[in-house]
């Protein structure tokens, strides 16, 4: 019998706060975290509105410790600053004896800052850019946050665009049940680049605005930074140490539905096969779900998309909503900074507002939570991340203690 696998810790840095409380005190004010650019130089900066931390990179070295060296990117600092919180509230110390993984995503790695040198290069090849040549690398921002940690036992990187860090997660729930490891972290960290930010311009799909998912007038998705991690472990282990078993990691599942390179199925396919595994895995009804935090991009095709899907599994639906209007689309970070605050709804029995929402869509009429409601009876969440090559992750979070 595979045993319950506990969340232990959570850590989340995004464009709405540092912290899991500091993102729920604007989650309660349905305050967004989105603006124009201060730290990033790009053309961009003052015509798209983006889910940009507000520290520069010498600032996040300071909030990430004095121990930093050279080399350590705003990816990687990120990283170190979601897993401080999660690593601290877990009470991990390496000398436990305890064989500690780390499983981070990301897609940008270090090309925030190797970005930077490029006409430099171009015009002076013979310069000394050695200090952030090998950053690139997307698993370099990996190890920096594994040897900030002292983690040995186990380090790995997943890509796997917008569904990356979700993919880590079950990835740590699958190392735990064959006893590979006895504490899994998982979740991912990106931060704001020239590439992506040109890239997802290319595919028209930037809104000007703030986002509006689900909205019958989107036009687009608004891109972000940061970076979430939560702890995983068996629950007797759990027990054992002392630690507070969160949430349960009850259901998941990954469906590549391998229909377009950037588009979904527009019938969603992909997004129905995902939710319905999920389900599956978790021992669970449609009915069972309480609340839904959706991939929500705010693009014409990936709402569209998703409302189908929902409509087809669950019929009525529970309440969904998407945070992406709130921090951003933060790409292989998204999957864990959703986790993170689907773990933090149903904890506290919230349902968060899905902000700009105005006209229902044509044909599913859907019409997201609209105000942030809290008092709620939380037994099952699901988090939804759904990504470019049909690459669709479903993760389901259930309550660890008996609800009165």
């Amino acid at each position: 019998m595979r045993e319950a696998i506990v969340v232990s810790g959570l850590g989340i840095v995004t464009a709405i706060g540092q912290g899991v409380q500091a993102s729920l005190q604007s989650l309660r004010a349905e305050k967004a975290g989105l603006s124009h650019l201060d730290f990033l130089n790009t053309a961009h900066a003052n015509i798209f509105p983006f889910g940009e931390i507000k520290q520069s990179t010498q600032e996040l070295i300071q909030s990430a410790g004095s121990s930093i060296q050279r080399g350590y990117t705003r990816t990687s600092l990120l990283g170190i600053m979601a897993l401080q919180e999660a690593w601290q509230q877990a009470s991990l110390r390496p000398q436990q004896g305890l064989r500690i993984g780390l499983i981070n995503a990301t897609t940008v790695g270090g090309m925030c800052e190797v970005e930077k040198y490029y006409f430099d290069l171009l015009e002076h090849p013979e310069g000394d850019y050695s200090e952030y040549a090998d950053t690139i690398d997307c698993a370099d921002c990996t190890h920096k946050i594994a040897d900030h940690f002292g983690i040995r036992h186990h380090v790995s990187t997943i890509s796997t665009a917008c569904s990356s860090s979700a993919n880590a997660i079950m990835l740590g729930e699958r190392m735990l049940q064959q006893n590979m490891l006895d504490i899994a972290i998982c979740g991912g960290t990106d931060a704001l680049t020239r590439f992506t930010i040109n890239g997802f311009n290319a595919l028209k799909n930037i809104d000007r605005e703030a986002c509006r998912p689900f909205d019958a007038n989107r036009n687009g998705l608004n891109l972000g930074e940061g970076a979430a991690y939560i702890i995983l472990e068996k629950a007797s282990q759990a027990k054992s140490r002392g630690a507070e078993a969160l949430a349960i990691l009850s259901g998941y599942s990954n469906f590549n539905e391998s229909f377009h390179a950037t588009a979904p199925n527009p019938e969603g396919e992909g997004a129905y096969q995902v939710m319905h595994r999920a389900l599956q895995k978790a021992g669970l009804n449609p009915g069972d779900i309480d609340y839904i935090n959706a991939h929500g991009t705010a693009t014409l095709t990936n709402d569209e998309s998703e409302s189908n899907a929902m409509l087809r599994l669950f019929g009525q639906l529970p309440r969904f909503s998407s945070t992406k209007c709130y921090t951003g689309h933060t790409l292989a970070a998204a999957g864990a900074v959703e986790a993170v605050l689907s773990i933090a709804a149903l904890q506290n029995g919230l349902a968060y507002a899905n902000l700009n929402f105005e006209t229902p869509m044509p044909g599913s009429a859907l019409i997201p939570q609209l105000h942030f409601e809290s008092g709620l009876r939380m037994r099952h969440v699901m988090s939804n991340s759904f990504a470019f090559g049909g690459n669709n992750a479903s993760l389901i979070f259930s309550q660890s203690k008996p609800l009165p």
